[in-house]
Parts: structure tokens; C-alpha cells; sequence
């Protein structure tokens, strides 16, 4: 088929928006809306990300540099890590913007990370909050409805898409090049995103995941197009098209985003903190006190060790029963905090999960879904950011639980408040803290990232594919039945 007029037809839409000052007008607002957002945002992402880098640094020197100490008082000194950016997240900062950023990682006990941006991003004013992903999913649709419309129903309402039809031009041709002449105007507005895409690839991010993200994006801003010119096509009057499409814009765009949230809340509910906090407390009241070597939990311990090394007494073991009664007891403690946080995590996850199936109801969410998974800014990047940490927290508390067995002899243990010099005794050389490992958090993989994130991209396809079906074939029937 001659797609010739379509083109023409196209052309002629541009300048018309031209002449009308509407098509520059919605031009301009979408860029300068969008630039806005990601001025603002990759600042504040490069702020967070060199000062993060920088307080982990000096986290860790502040560590290695601590004097001779008691073993376990370097347990309790503890240490933080923090969570630097994804490359991507100066588009969609996703979860990252609500979650915190910082822990403080020590024996006995897994803290929460503290500290989320959105809270210190109060200076950056009203845009704060509007990310470039939030201008471009919910915004940017919005502004390519005022523009379009009414670009099918005002030839109808002025007569002239009869008159087209009754020449050489076909009402296929009449809704692709209207269609055509919006894509052209949501491609243009994907230019500050290109830019974006182009620093963050520079900054680290993966060629293909850059990519990858463009597309996702441009599928998704197709699908409001074509949604668009179906409407305006099927509807004769402009402002009946104009109500239609910000009622559809209201329910895709706002109402089963936050639908979809209450219905994942409601069939994966997660247990409350109180609550939580209570089982727990009762579980590890079993464990032990790990700082009393004469609790009962421990008396099994001790019995299997004075058989194993054929002794009477503690205080004849070749190894500090002290720093081995701290050993087992962050072992099975750890054992039980980490249960309690990946039944949270999975009951997170599920949710999640939900709200990935629900895109089907809305390219909104499917967008969403789609940009936080490829950006490394979802919920899974968070969860790994937790486990990373306490990976982390278990290993040097459990290398300084071992000095304190090996290097720490029970007697100067037992006597270490005994005078200033018993004290002195009770200590190990500064150079143990090395046992400390370096935490330069990374996030997941290219490879990882593609198999989650191109489902996502193929839901965006998917609606695109199905929108672009509809709009073709029921702004087809509608033009020739009421103006062929």
C-alpha cells in the first residue's frame, strides 16, 4: 500500500501544531519539564554517589585506624556501609528514593539501613520528587493527549476527513499519518532521556541495558499514541475525545498504579514490625547470652569441649572458651535474624510480584515495573544490598569472635578488670582489624538484568502491539461508517 499519504498527512499535522503554536507550545513544556527532572535528579544522584563513596571510605579507615582493643569491643564498635546509586537511577532512582542508604553493621544484632534520600532531598525543592521516570510515565502522556487529541476528531468536525476519503486516501492512511505525526512528537520529547542514557552509559552502565532502557521507553510512549489517535479517530467531536482520553489517562496512569498496590498489599500482607519484633525476641531468648559463659544454653557446648580436648576445666582448654561461647552463640542468632528478614524479604517479593503480573492492566505499571528492574533500582537490588551487608557483618564479627578464641587467652580474659595492666593484657594488636573486608557494593549483573528486565519489555510490546490493533481497526470502522 502507497504509504505516500500517510506521510503528507503527517507532515501536514506538524504544521498545523506549528501554525496553531500548540504542537511547539506542549514541545516545549514536555522538554523543559523533562530537563528539569533530570538536571535535578542526576545532580543529586552524583552528590549521593561521591559522598557516599567518600563516607565509605572514611568508614573504613576509621575502623582499620582504632588501637589495641578487646576483640569483642571492636564487635560492638561496628562498622557502616553504604549503598552508592545505579548509573541509571539519575532517571528512575525507583525504591532507592524511599530506602535507606546507610547501616551500621555490629555483633548481635541486624539494623535496618537509615537514612533515605528522599528525606535529605528536601532542599532541591518541588523537584525533589519528580524524577525524569515519573515526567516521562505519567506526565509526558498527558501532555501528548492536550496535542493529540484532536487530530482525527477536527477533520471530522470540519468535514474534511470525508472529503480525503473520497479522494485517493484511505482511513488507514488518515489514522497512520495523524499517529505518525504524534510518535514523531514523543520521540522528540525522549531526547533528555537520550542524553541521560548516553552520561549514565558513560558513568558505568551497561551499552546494551542503555539501549534496552530507550526502547522500553519509546514502546511505552507509542502505546499512549496510539491509544490516542484511536480515540480521537472514533469520537466526532474534539472535546468528547479530549474527556475520553483524561479519563483513561486518570484510570491507567493513576488509578491502577495505586489498585494494584492496595491489591498486592492485600493478598501478600506483611507482618507487622511489632509483631515481628515480639516472635523474634522470644526466639532468640533461647539462643543465650552470649556475654555469660555460664549460661545454661551453654552447657552443652562446654561439656563437648572439655571431652574433646580431655580437660576438666575451662580454664585448661587450649582456646578461650569465652570467645567461643561468642562464636556459637552470633551463629545460631544470626541463624534466626536472618530467617525473620527473608520472610519479610519474600513477603516484599511477592508483592512485587503481583504488581508485575497487574501491568497487564495498565502500560503505566508495566512501565514502571520495567524501568525500575532495568535501572537496578527495584525492590531485588535492595533486598541484595541488605543480604550483601550482613554477609559482611557476619564474616569480620565472626574473624574478631576468632581472635578472641585464639589470640585472647582465658585467664587475661577472665582478670582483664582486674588493674590498668590486666586491661592491657586483654587486648590484640591493631593490626588484626585488617580482618575487615573491603564492601564495595555492586549490583546485579547485565545478564541477570536482561532476563528480568526483558519480560517487562515484552509486556511493553505486547501492549503497544494490541493498542496499535485496536486504535488501526476501530478508527477504521469509525471513519468509514460515519464518513465514507
Amino acid at each position: 500500500m502507497n504509504q505516500r499519504p500517510s506521510l503528507l498527512i503527517a507532515s501536514d499535522e506538524w504544521r498545523y501544531w506549528k501554525r496553531s503554536k500548540l504542537g511547539v507550545s506542549v514541545v516545549i513544556a514536555a522538554l523543559g519539564l523533562v530537563i528539569a527532572a533530570v538536571v535535578s535528579t542526576s545532580f543529586r544522584i552524583s552528590a549521593e554517589h561521591t559522598e557516599r563513596t567518600s563516607f565509605q571510605q572514611t568508614a573504613t579507615e576509621t575502623f582499620l585506624s582504632q588501637p589495641a582493643r578487646h576483640p569483642h569491643r571492636m564487635v560492638h564498635y561496628g562498622h557502616y556501609v553504604l549503598r552508592s546509586p545505579a548509573p541509571l537511577a539519575l532517571v528512575d532512582p525507583g525504591v532507592d528514593a524511599f530506602s535507606g542508604t546507610i547501616m551500621f553493621l555490629e555483633g548481635h544484632r541486624q539494623n535496618s539501613a537509615v537514612f533515605s534520600p528522599r528525606y535529605s532531598a528536601a532542599p532541591a525543592g518541588p523537584f525533589a520528587t519528580l524524577t525524569p521516570a515519573f515526567a516521562y510515565q505519567v506526565l509526558v502522556p498527558l501532555l501528548l493527549i492536550v496535542i493529540g487529541f484532536s487530530a482525527v476528531a477536527r477533520e471530522r468536525e470540519a468535514k474534511t476527513a470525508s472529503m480525503l476519503m473520497t479522494s485517493s486516501v484511505t482511513a488507514f492512511q488518515l489514522w497512520c499519518g495523524k499517529t505518525l505525526a504524534l510518535i514523531a512528537i514523543a520521540l522528540v520529547s525522549l531526547m533528555p532521556l537520550a542524553f541521560a542514557t548516553l552520561y549514565s552509559i558513560v558513568t558505568g552502565e551497561s551499552v546494551l541495558i542503555g539501549l534496552l532502557f530507550m526502547l522500553g521507553y519509546a514502546l511505552y510512549l507509542i502505546c499512549w499514541c496510539f491509544l490516542i489517535s484511536g480515540f480521537s479517530s472514533a469520537t466526532r467531536r474534539s472535546a468528547n475525545a479530549l474527556a475520553y482520553l483524561l479519563a483513561v489517562w486518570v484510570v491507567l496512569a493513576i488509578i491502577v498504579p495505586r489498585f494494584a498496590a492496595t491489591i498486592a498489599d492485600v493478598v501478600v500482607p506483611v507482618s507487622g514490625k511489632i509483631v515481628n519484633d515480639l516472635a523474634l525476641l522470644e526466639d532468640v531468648r533461647q539462643v543465650g547470652d552470649g556475654h555469660n559463659a555460664n549460661d545454661p544454653a551453654f552447657a552443652r557446648l562446654r561439656d563437648e569441649l572439655l571431652e574433646q580436648y580431655n580437660v576438666n576445666d575451662i580454664a585448661e582448654l587450649p582456646i578461650n572458651f569465652r570467645g567461643v561461647v561468642a562464636s556459637n552463640s552470633e551463629a545460631k542468632l544470626t541463624s534466626i535474624l536472618t530467617e525473620y528478614a527473608e520472610k519479610r524479604m519474600a513477603e516484599e517479593a511477592g508483592q512485587v510480584k503481583i504488581m508485575h503480573a497487574l501491568g497487564a492492566l495498565s502500560p503505566t505499571l508495566a512501565a514502571r515495573s520495567f524501568s525500575m528492574v532495568t535501572a537496578n533500582t527495584d525492590l531485588r537490588q535492595y533486598h541484595k544490598f541488605l543480604r550483601d551487608a550482613e554477609a559482611l557483618r557476619f564474616d569480620f564479627v565472626q574473624k574478631l569472635n576468632g581472635l578472641h578464641i585464639k589470640e585472647l587467652s582465658y585467664a587475661n580474659d577472665v582478670n582483664r578488670g582486674a588493674s590498668e595492666e590486666a586491661s592491657q593484657q586483654a587486648r590484640v594488636s591493631a593490626s588484626n582489624w585488617r580482618v575487615l573486608d573491603n564492601f564495595a557494593w555492586q549490583a546485579g549483573s547485565v545478564s541477570e538484568r536482561l532476563q528480568i528486565g526483558l519480560p517487562h519489555a515484552f509486556l511493553l510490546l505486547a501492549w503497544c502491539v494490541v493498542t496499535g490493533f485496536l486504535s488501526s481497526s476501530i478508527s477504521q470502522r469509525s471513519l468509514r461508517n460515519h464518513d465514507g
